[in-house]
């Protein structure tokens, strides 16, 4: 992984707060950004009520984008299952790569 990042912001949506995370993950070449993305996407990443994922690949960069309407610690846990998944992802396919 060369870098990653996240930021969250607080927005209200019929009086819930909601709390959104977005992480970056830059990749060398797009070949590896589009398999971890489809490791990870919404598809294979089974999430709780109240958590969205959507997750996108561009030029060698995986968007991931999480909304929460539940407790702040779901959305922590949900951000440390998600960068568990990325890293065996990574894993995977250094071990096909190589």
């Amino acid at each position: 992984m060369d870098s990653s990042s996240w930021l969250t912001t607080l927005s209200g949506d019929k009086g819930k707060p909601e709390v959104t995370a977005t992480i970056k993950i830059r990749y060398h070449d797009e070949e590896t950004a589009r398999a971890v993305w489809e490791a990870v996407s919404p598809d294979n990443f089974q999430t709780p009520k109240g958590i969205r994922i959507e997750a996108d690949t561009t030029d060698g960069v995986v968007d991931i984008l999480i909304t929460c309407s539940r407790r702040l610690g779901s959305l922590i846990a949900t951000i440390d299952d998600l960068l568990s998944c990325v890293q065996a992802a990574e894993r995977a396919l250094g071990g096909v790569l190589e």
